[in-house]
């Protein structure tokens, strides 16, 4: 049962300034940290230990991702995803070549032009069915920018699950790393849902990444019950260069890493990491059942991972916003993106599945 708060805390603590019983679908960014992740900060707390990376948790951080991701792998934790996907591409392209990458990547269009800004690095957004890059079209990317004025294409970068909630099998990544290898690409994976993405295609983390060909990854920890933190993971380092200057120059190396490490630590040691998407994907597909059922919604997209994307009549989402946020993908459409998080329960997904049947029979 959760503690009553008291009226008058006491001196220097912090006071509660959320309602922690509202849940939100606008984002898997919206909850909170896992109790086994909180636990483990608790456990790295105390002390003194050496500062930059030079602690014992950190130390313990690739013999943690090399049983997920193979032997040769090296692990680099950062703050925040937008920093890793900076650093791993910067680590893998010239100065002078550009990323091919789906139009609606998360790389594209919600990092602020960080790519471009930080690393110098031409992003080409290419059209992709349902989020999802196919063979053909890094051909054709690659065969258009033919001489001096066009930046060269040095780096395909793919999203598991993709932006649209979508999820590559296997074989597809091998596919499309077979033909980037084939022009002479290096492979860049965000997998900021990565975790969701391997649980929704019933494989392990390697099967979409270094068994697939992957040469680079970010691997998401925050959307996964994180309270903050990502790794850049270099599955192929001979094809890697520069990692620890690059992450310092930056502004991606934590003094106190350690912090970042037991997190991911706590994650991947045990099954945490499954056990957090699984809950995550079966709310998003009991919540696509439920609005599929309702009279005006359609589901508008595969649901493959925790995303749902749903189409709403406007009225209907103004009702429905007197109690939730929407998070608008497609306002031509109508269409909403929901997220479903680790810690979304059952009764939250009937009771918006509820409410947006409400909001419609008074529209």
């Amino acid at each position: 049962m959760t503690r009553p708060v008291p009226s008058t805390p006491p001196v220097g603590a912090a006071v509660r300034r959320h309602d922690p019983g509202r849940r939100d679908f606008t984002s898997d960014n919206c909850s909170g940290a896992h109790p086994e992740i909180l636990s483990a900060l608790h456990v790295a707390n105390g002390g003194h230990q050496q500062a930059y990376g030079m602690d014992r948790y950190t130390a313990h951080l690739e013999d943690t991702f090399r049983r997920h991701f193979g032997p040769d792998a090296q692990v680099f934790a950062v703050f925040n995803g937008t920093g890793a996907n900076i650093i791993a591409l910067q680590a893998v392209t010239s100065r002078w070549g550009a990323v091919i990458c789906a139009e609606q990547a998360h790389l594209n269009e919600d990092e602020g032009g960080g790519p471009e800004h930080m690393a110098g690095l031409k992003l080409l957004g290419v059209p992709a069915v349902d989020g999802k890059l196919s063979p053909e079209a890094i051909d054709r990317t690659v065969a258009e920018a033919n001489d001096v004025h066009s930046a060269p294409p040095r780096t395909l970068s793919l999203a598991q699950a993709t932006e649209l909630g979508t999820c590559y099998t296997p074989a597809e990544i091998r596919d499309l790393t077979a033909r980037a290898h084939a022009h002479g690409l290096a492979v860049h994976m965000d997998g900021a849902r990565l975790a969701n993405a391997a649980v929704s295609l019933g494989v392990p983390l390697s099967a979409c990444t270094t068994d697939a060909g992957v040469d680079i990854l970010s691997f998401g920890g925050t959307k996964n019950g994180l309270l903050f933190g990502e790794c850049v993971v270099a599955l192929h380092p001979s094809r890697v260069s520069g990692m620890p200057y690059l992450r310092k120059r930056s502004a991606q190396l934590a003094s106190k890493m350690r912090f970042l490490s037991v997190q991911f630590e706590a994650l991947l040691d045990g099954d945490l990491w499954e056990r957090n998407a699984r809950r995550a994907n079966a709310m998003a597909t009991r919540l696509g059942i439920h609005l599929s059922r309702v009279e005006g919604v359609a589901v508008s997209r595969p649901v493959e991972s925790n995303a749902v994307f749903a189409t709403l009549p406007r009225a209907a989402r103004a009702r429905l916003a007197d109690r939730y946020t929407l998070y608008l993908n497609d306002e031509s459409r109508g269409e909403v993106r929901l997220m479903c998080s680790y810690d979304t329960t059952e009764e939250d997904v009937d009771d918006f599945a509820a409410a947006a049947e409400a909001a419609l029979r008074r529209a």
